[in-house]
């Protein structure tokens, strides 16, 4: 009986926090995809933010099946997507290629790191409807990490195009349904 009040309990906490765990592993793989950039392992930091993309993808539907949605796990949420889909592509591809752009690339990850911050933090401070305000981080993060593959035949100055359009649409009003 004692051992299975001990089980019992153990699910119970393991629900209660399988949503913010499944959340701090985005943030760990998008923290890993930095410091394999640092090490100049492009390659796994490129997995390691599809990895993040995964696990972010299945955060809120746990955190719906199991009724934990909280004001934490959205603010957790919000700092783990900063990492994985502002910091970790934008540094991956200023190593590639937007650090040969001289001053405009430099200026331009900035812009899309900070307008990635600013539509975050807009998300976090308005009621939920059912749509997105502007392009999400995870999208915008995922598509720019996906372009790593064509930097060897893609004009570098493209990004100098990509970029911008990226940070405008993640800032910008329009609206997208919620999948």
């Amino acid at each position: 009986m004692f051992l299975l009040q001990m089980v019992d309990t153990t699910i119970k906490k393991v629900k209660s926090h399988a949503a913010n765990l499944i959340t701090i592993c985005n943030l760990s793989f998008g923290s890993a995809s930095i410091m394999a950039t640092l090490n100049e392992a492009y390659s796994y930091s490129v997995l390691f933010i599809f990895i993040a993309a995964f696990l972010d993808r299945y955060d809120g539907k746990v955190a719906r099946k199991f009724n934990l949605e909280s004001e934490l796990g959205k603010q957790l949420d919000s700092m783990g997507d900063i990492i994985s889909f502002g910091v970790a592509p934008a540094l991956l591809m200023y190593e590639i290629i937007m650090t040969h752009l001289g001053m405009a690339g430099t200026l331009l990850t900035i812009l899309y790191i900070a307008s990635g911050a600013f539509r975050l933090a807009r998300f976090n401070i308005t009621e939920s409807t059912g749509y997105f305000v502007g392009l999400p981080i995870t999208a915008a993060g995922t598509f720019l990490t996906f372009t790593y593959f064509f930097t060897t035949i893609v004009n570098p100055i493209t990004y100098l195009f990509l970029f911008p359009l990226l940070s405008i649409l993640m800032i910008s009003n329009f609206k997208l349904k919620k999948v």
